[in-house]
């Protein structure tokens, strides 16, 4: 299996002649650039862009709108509109109604929008960090460690860092699993598929049994019960108050990757590469680490951990518009924010009255998409 994500087609000069190729590889056992893909299948960015925006607002107008109280589009958005500038449409329409829209689902669709937005962005990154195609938040017991940290503050009470203590400490916990992930994983120089995905699954089961210690060993079985269904990943509850630590997290982060990535496209290219080039890998690495733990942390804080969108979206985005970061990165992101509210739609609608934890549907999904890129990976493997 190949075990390097995609990197950017080469540059063209101006005239469109093929620029000059790209340093030789490293030698044998050292990390190397994968090879550049074609651009077949790929839409041009304008277009990929336009009609994901178009979707976001359709996602998020469904999901406003279902529920055991139907509402239509129409009201739906003259809700909004008497919200935003109350003058402009009068308020003809239920209290009642208003009520539902504003307090009950924007809050929560909202947040699914920024849960997908951020964990899409979160695994791009990942994928280009440890160079493999299967790196998820999830698979390499990130979002363990971030519920771990997040369990240990619900169940125990702990306030060591005030009002945002859920939040960071699930961000302590991310980015430790995901260091000692990355050490566990990388030998010789090199980060091999088998070595990451069971290095993986080790820490995140080790973190989920310390998780699940935790919670059955806590004195308050109203706190326990809520903690276990919190661990399959699920938006219930949210409100207004909930929404200033997710987005300001995937707000920042996105910025932050979004300006580096050049510096992105460049490690794509192998380390040695990278550091003949002028890249400082070993603080770019760190850097990136922080931000990814960060983002991951605060997400799963609000969300628990819900896997494979930052595996499936980072896949899906460079098949539509190529592996070039600086394209591939909002085409991810805007990818994730409907994908997580159609998701979450389907999970309070599909067996109300009850509620389907939104990680499991997402698991259902990405578990197919996981198996589809292995059998693509080995494939590749036995033709070359």
């Amino acid at each position: 299996m190949a075990d390097t994500a995609d990197t950017p087609a080469a540059p063209r000069a101006p005239g469109g002649t093929p620029a000059a190729p790209a340093p030789p590889g490293p030698p044998p056992g050292r990390s190397r650039p994968a090879a550049v893909p074609t651009r077949r299948g790929r839409l041009p960015l304008p277009v990929a862009l336009a009609l994901l925006l178009a979707a976001l607002p359709l996602a998020m107008t469904l999901g406003v709108g279902a529920g055991s109280v139907g509402i239509s589009a129409a009201d739906t958005w003259r809700i909004l509109l008497h919200q935003a500038a109350p003058g402009l449409v009068p308020p003809d329409w239920p209290p009642a109604t208003e009520a539902i829209v504003v307090t009950a689902r924007l809050p929560r669709v909202l947040l699914a929008a920024l849960v997908g937005a951020g964990l899409a962005g979160v695994g791009l990154v990942l994928q280009t960090l440890v160079r493999n195609p299967l790196a998820d938040p999830l698979l390499l017991g990130v979002s363990s460690g971030a519920t771990f940290g997040a369990v240990v503050v619900v169940v125990f009470g702990v306030r060591l860092f005030g009002g945002q203590s859920l939040p960071a400490t699930a961000f302590l916990g991310a980015l430790a699993a995901l260091v000692a992930v990355y050490l566990l994983a990388r030998t010789g120089g090199r980060i091999s598929t088998l070595r990451l995905i069971l290095s993986g699954v080790v820490m995140a089961e080790v973190l989920s049994a310390a998780a699940a210690l935790v919670i059955m060993t806590s004195g308050d079985p109203h706190a326990a019960a809520l903690v276990q269904r919190w661990t399959l990943g699920g938006l219930g509850g949210t409100t207004w108050a909930t929404l200033p630590a997710p987005a300001a997290a995937v707000a920042v982060s996105t910025l932050v990757v979004a300006a580096q990535t050049p510096a992105l496209n460049v490690f794509a290219l192998g380390e040695e590469t990278a550091t003949g080039i002028g890249l400082n890998v070993g603080g770019f690495r760190a850097a990136m680490f922080v931000v990814v733990s960060l983002a991951t942390g605060v997400l799963v804080a609000v969300s628990g951990p819900v896997g494979f969108v930052g595996l499936m979206m980072p896949h899906i985005a460079r098949m539509l518009v190529g592996p070039d970061h600086r394209r591939a990165l909002p085409v991810a992101v805007l990818l994730g924010a409907p994908f997580m509210v159609l998701a979450d739609l389907v999970a309070r609608t599909l067996a109300r009255p009850e509620e389907i934890p939104v990680g499991i549907l997402t698991a259902l999904c990405g578990a197919p998409f996981f198996l589809w890129l292995m059998r693509r990976g080995t494939r590749r493997g036995a033709a070359g």
